[in-house]
């Protein structure tokens, strides 16, 4: 075995080794080691914290004020497995590494975390390109020395090139610290239906929430708009499953959501309509709603439980995803037309519901008018609203096909 000594070279301990053989030297993650002997997998080195000398695994360590030791740096990754790790549950979007190139040996890539066309979470791929006086590139608008500079540059560049919707909170509303317990149990809610919540911003009042960018705004502005306008039936039930899936989540996790509407439900550039505002409803500053004995509502969505004892259950949701029904097959008309808010909550009192719209077929409004029972247990869940709506687009499609 051909034996290498190299005295002056020193590397650091990427992860901890406790020795397994007498003549190992175990070591600690970050300690410093000087290289006496390189034997293939094992060598010979001595500790500078301890002067200790004994075996170590080289693959436990990475040479000293290199790439090699920074924790975003993965030499042998492969493509395929750094998609896996990043996508992992643990890592969120703006999550990075560095890997060695797949197929340009002695070049490297960088793969992010982030979101396709869709909002669904995909790893991004760049390749790192080098310049003859040893200098990196991504963008040859800006080149760096090494990457590790590069990465200091872009390392928020996930921030700086990913749109996001920004909404701020009435000053006095409520202290930074109550908002923050909301803010962080929204973040333990993630789904493809839900806007993703990326920061909230509490130093200075007013409060600020970061939440994902959906380029065709709120659904209820998108249904008066002229592209809305050629949707057909099919579609519109769509838009009413994909947010009882939502809907379905939030039960399953056993919160609610307080203020579901149209004004309330973002939809993406490709037609994917994700719940926003959940749990904020009391604390949002929204010009909608209207003031009654102190409390704020949005009167013509709210159940009459809601309004009367201010019980807000998954069950009121329920009472306002059939109104919010109403909103998506007129194509965003205000509910209860014609009538004031008052009238609205005198005459659901006695009974009254709304009719059926003139676009709306039967089956439909009979899914209406099972979210708007008087008593909250006789409304339906939202998982099986999901699949009552999942199957009336399967089985209507064709029936209610417009032809062109």
């Amino acid at each position: 075995m051909e034996e290498q000594k190299d005295s002056d070279k020193i590397v650091l301990a990427l992860y901890p080794y406790d020795g397994m053989q007498p003549e190992d030297l175990g070591f600690k993650k970050g300690e410093r080691m000087q290289v006496l002997e390189e034997h293939g997998e094992w060598w010979k080195a001595r500790s500078l914290a301890t002067g200790k000398e004994g075996y170590i695994p080289s693959n436990y360590v990475a040479e000293a004020d290199t790439m090699e030791t920074e924790e975003w740096f993965f030499k042998d990754i492969s493509r395929k497995d750094a998609e896996r790790q990043l996508l992992a549950p643990a890592n969120k979007p703006g999550a990075y590494l560095i890997r060695e190139s797949e197929t340009s040996k002695g070049s490297y890539s960088l793969s992010i975390r982030d979101t396709d066309a869709k909002g669904i979470d995909a790893v991004k791929h760049y390749k790192i390109r080098s310049l003859d006086n040893g200098g990196y590139y991504i963008s040859p608008k800006i080149t760096f020395p090494n990457i590790e500079s590069m990465i200091k540059h872009y390392h928020t560049f996930y921030n700086n090139t990913t749109k996001v919707a920004v909404k701020t909170l009435k000053p006095g509303t409520m202290s930074p610290e109550a908002f923050m317990e909301e803010a962080n149990l929204m973040k333990t809610l993630q789904h493809e239906r839900l806007v993703r919540l990326y920061a909230v911003v509490t130093k200075i009042e007013p409060i600020y929430i970061i939440t994902e960018f959906m380029a065709n705004g709120s659904l209820l502005d998108f249904l008066k708009s002229q592209a809305a306008s050629k949707l057909q039936l099919p579609k519109l039930i769509d838009f009413s499953a994909q947010i009882a899936e939502g809907m379905a989540y939030i039960e399953k996790k056993n919160y609610i959501h307080r203020d579901l509407r149209a004004a309330n439900v973002l939809v993406s550039e490709s037609l994917l309509c994700k719940i926003a505002d959940f749990g904020l409803a009391r604390v949002i500053e929204d010009d909608q709603y209207t003031a009654r004995e102190g409390a704020k509502f949005p009167i013509k969505w709210t159940a009459p439980e809601a309004i009367n004892y201010g019980s807000f259950t998954i069950k009121s949701d329920m009472w306002s995803f059939g109104v919010l029904l109403y909103e998506i097959i007129t194509f965003g008309k205000i509910p209860y037309p014609g009538m004031s808010n008052g009238e609205v909550m005198t005459s659901v009192q006695r009974g009254y519901r709304m009719p059926r719209p003139e676009p709306c077929p039967a089956e439909l409004y009979e899914i209406m008018t099972s979210c708007w029972k008087d008593k909250p247990e006789d409304r339906p869940t939202f998982d099986y609203m999901q699949s009552v709506l999942d199957d009336f687009y399967t089985a209507t499609e064709g029936q209610y096909q417009q032809q062109p």
